[in-house]
């Protein structure tokens, strides 16, 4: 991944050592740590850090816009993935949603 270039990418809740990422919910506290209230005074995940599954693993799926609005987001999510030893892939909105 660039350092100078805001890229999409997924963090996949597999260790480099081949284990699952625990706790299970890990996906959701996290992209909940992104979340704002909204309407009727509710919860929403950001558009652009959204939890799923890939490959079969939970994942955080992260959209470069929010290093746009807010780089520091963008940078914990990143160390984040790296402090825990975790799997990042590149992805490309277009093929995600074909």
């Amino acid at each position: 991944m660039s350092l100078h270039k805001a890229e999409n990418f997924i963090i996949v809740g597999v260790t480099s050592g081949g284990q699952m990422f625990r706790p299970s919910d890990w996906a959701e506290r996290l992209c909940g740590v992104m979340s704002a209230f909204g309407n009727g005074r509710r919860m929403a995940y950001s558009p652009h850090v959204q939890p799923g599954t890939h490959e079969g693993c939970k994942c955080v799926f992260v959209d470069a816009g929010i290093h746009e609005i807010e780089p520091m987001a963008y940078a914990f999510l990143i160390n984040f993935a790296k402090d825990n030893q975790l799997k990042v892939v590149p992805w490309s909105r277009i093929s995600a949603n074909a």
